[in-house]
């Protein structure tokens, strides 16, 4: 242990009363804890370049104050209990009081915010709350259902003796060459993205990647197209590098064309499932999206954040597979599939571009943590990934009709399901005359999570939409808890 000291050897003041002020400064600070371990006074004369003298000096008078104990074989602690007169501080006028908290808030009224700063003074984050008997807040995975043993042993096999690499900064700014050769495979079967592992960069999830993506490729004042509802996490994203936010409605068939800019330099997209609406962008669309794309010169960046859960119909090539001539990158994350204490996301990204988006996330973090990209490469490469997702889809797809069957017999013809048929979550309009925040006290009352979309809005909505995620919860929970809320709105 090392002991950051203050001492000035030009000072009038001996070294062993300076170090000496400074310890007990520590103590009653509360930076040295009662009964932590300080060093010998060997170690601390070493690293402050002092005699060996001059510490025990300060250590003594230290000891025979009451604020150092020294026992055979523990060495030298903190005192438990410090001298009393020490703790007995005369009451404080309440006029100083006030006073010193008026010099606090001008002090921190003087510290200037940048715009992206004072943007997040106003940002709305949904808060956890754990007390809720029935929590639809969350599009979350069934974090209880992952194969953690399995995960376990993955680990376990990276972590023997010998394996020093794994300490080190990683050799590839990109990420694991194995886990980018297994992601490009996967996606090449799973969703006909058409790219090589050279292409394929390793991010501590999508919202690195949308990060990386403004600050690469957005200039301050450029346009960035979005969704209309969309995803607050890219919108915050793009505001924090400066962009001109576009808003694009979407319908029930996603992304509306007509409503697109023709000086966007970004498009930011979900179209596989909407984020929040879960439209799916129709084939036509997506051709049409990718010709405007090539004739406006904008770049596309597809967020497939969630596109393995499909529970009827064939599935739809990503845009990125589609392009032609189109610049399109895509985006994908393990946090839906997997579960999201795994910050490993990806991006592919054109050829031309590969190089400074390493370079872009060696600045950023290094690299994302190998040990958990070397056991993600082998949970793909055995197999282990696409048996997870099978059983987690008829796992979902139980939880998505209970949920859509408890709505229909509870609200009637009271309430519109959109997205129903893929992801983790889905969208309702609920016709009634209560605002949607009283929707949310009342159903928050009754122990019931719930999201209004009116957050996922960058202009204004109809505040009678709200978001529901049920992965987690099992179906007997789902039926309850929508039983509760429309109970709860009478």
């Amino acid at each position: 242990m090392e002991l950051a000291v203050n001492l000035n050897t030009n000072a009038s003041q001996p070294l062993h009363q300076q170090l000496y002020q400074e310890l007990r400064h520590s103590i009653l600070s509360g930076r040295l804890s009662a009964g932590q371990r300080i060093p010998s006074t060997r170690a601390l004369a070493k690293s402050l370049g002092l005699s060996r003298a001059t510490v025990t000096q300060s250590y003594e008078q230290l000891a025979s104050e009451g604020y150092l104990q020294t026992a055979v074989g523990s060495g030298t602690t903190v005192s438990a209990q410090l001298p009393d007169d020490l703790l007995q501080a005369a009451p404080v006028k309440p006029g100083l009081i006030k006073t010193a908290r008026q010099a606090k808030s001008k002090a921190g009224a003087q510290i200037k915010l940048s715009s992206y700063g004072a943007r997040l003074t106003e940002f709305v984050r949904e808060p956890d709350e754990p007390n809720l008997l029935f929590n639809f807040r969350y599009c979350r995975p069934a974090v209880d259902q992952f194969p953690i043993e399995e995960w376990r042993r993955l680990l376990l096999r990276h972590c023997r003796a010998g394996e020093h690499e794994l300490l080190d900064y990683a050799p590839d700014g990109k990420g694991d060459a194995r886990l980018r050769a297994a992601i490009a495979s996967y996606l090449a079967r799973a969703r006909a993205v058409n790219c090589t592992s050279e292409q394929v960069i390793i991010v501590n999830g999508s919202q690195q990647a949308l990060h990386l993506c403004a600050q690469v490729l957005v200039e301050r004042g450029e346009t960035v197209a979005i969704e209309e509802p969309g995803y607050l996490g890219a919108r915050h994203a793009f505001l924090s590098h400066g962009a001109q936010l576009h808003p694009a409605p979407v319908d029930e068939a996603g992304l509306r064309l007509e409503g697109l800019p023709q000086n966007a330099k970004l498009l930011y997209v979900t179209p596989s499932h909407q984020f929040p609406t879960g439209a799916v962008l129709s084939l036509p669309r997506r051709l049409e999206l990718l010709a405007w794309a090539e004739q406006t010169g904008t770049l596309i960046l597809e967020d497939d954040y969630d596109s393995e859960f499909r529970y009827g119909g064939r599935p739809i090539p990503s845009l990125q597979g589609l392009a032609q001539n189109a610049q399109v990158i895509y985006i994908g994350t393990f946090s839906k599939v997997l579960f999201p204490a795994l910050r490993i996301g990806y991006l592919v990204v054109p050829p031309a571009l590969a190089d400074v988006f390493e370079k872009a996330k060696w600045l950023a973090d290094r690299h994302t943590p190998v040990l958990e990209q070397r056991a993600l490469c082998d949970f793909i490469t055995e197999g282990y990934l696409e048996r997870h997702l099978r059983r987690m889809r008829t796992l979902y797809d139980q939880r998505r009709q209970k949920l859509v069957s408890a709505l229909q017999t509870q609200f009637g013809e009271r309430v519109t399901i959109m997205g129903a048929n893929s992801g983790i979550h889905l969208m309702v309009r609920l016709r009634s005359k209560l605002s949607d925040a009283e929707v949310i006290r009342r159903a928050t009352a009754a122990g019931i999570g719930l999201i209004s979309a009116r957050i996922y809005y960058l202009g204004g909505c109809r505040g009678d939409e709200f978001v529901i995620g049920y992965a987690p919860l099992s179906e007997r929970p789902i039926q309850e808890g929508i039983k509760r809320l429309a109970k709860a709105l009478l």
